[in-house]
């Protein structure tokens, strides 16, 4: 809920702006689509008021013509810094290493085999394979591209 920092009362005008400038007083600039054309003159200072701001606030004017003052929500980056992190477990390195490598070396000897297969077949048999290829990557494409849109999709809607 907002705070009344300072009572002023102002009466809006249409196709004005009205806002707490840098001093803490109240001004007013035309809006550029705002009905007549914009006039390039300065602000106009409507109200003195000499609000001191805090950190942290958003400072407006509200429905009566009040300056009000409110919590702002900050999300993300803030917080994530604020916080500290858990610093993460210990991992039993040696035990873990021995099964990889035996699996990289088994990738490695099935790779060999598929290679000298591949060689040993017929013309017409990797023709059938290339159409194979690129009917999967297709459709591995298509998926990209919807993959995109949903989040272009979430990110419109934050």
């Amino acid at each position: 809920m907002a705070t009344v920092v300072a009572k002023t009362g102002i009466k809006r005008e249409k196709g004005w702006l009205y806002y707490v400038d840098k001093k803490g007083d109240v001004s007013r600039a035309r809006m550029a689509r705002g009905g007549g054309k914009p006039s390039k003159g300065k602000p106009q200072k409507v109200a003195k008021c000499g609000v001191e701001r805090e950190e942290g606030f958003l400072y407006f004017i509200d429905k009566k013509g009040n300056v009000a003052k409110v919590k702002m929500k900050r999300s993300g980056s803030r917080k994530r810094k604020a916080t500290r992190r858990k610093p993460a477990a210990r991992r039993r390195t040696a035990a873990r290493r021995t099964p990889a490598r035996k699996k990289t070396a088994r990738k490695k000897t099935a790779r060999r085999t598929a290679r000298k297969k591949t060689a040993r077949r017929s013309p017409r048999k990797k023709t059938a394979r290339r159409t194979a290829r690129k009917k999967t990557a297709r459709r591995a494409g298509a998926k990209r591209k919807t993959a995109r849109r949903t989040t272009t999709r979430r990110r419109a809607r934050r």
